[in-house]
């Protein structure tokens, strides 16, 4: 594979860290989190979790898929770099 590919991916991989990082902090936690400073808090606690909360979730799980994708696709890289002797 070219070295552009690696490039790439360690962009991505930085992006979806920062980001995945942000996300993870939005999250309500016991004591309401980050995500009550910008109208998390507002929710009502019968329902469970409000519309922004779950649309936070599935952000969060498409970003760490997307970090996991660039971690295994380095890794394919670099296996593929040290077998060809490269």
């Amino acid at each position: 594979m070219p070295i552009w590919f690696a490039y790439t991916m360690i962009v991505l991989l930085v992006i979806t860290s920062v980001l995945l990082t942000l996300l993870i902090l939005l999250h309500r936690g016991k004591g309401g989190g980050l995500s009550s400073m910008f109208g998390g808090g507002v929710s009502s606690s019968l329902a469970g979790s409000s519309v922004a909360e779950k649309n936070l979730d599935r952000y969060t799980v498409l970003v760490g898929i997307i970090w996991f994708a660039c971690i295994v696709g380095i890794g394919l890289w670099l296996r593929l770099q040290l077998s060809s002797g490269a």
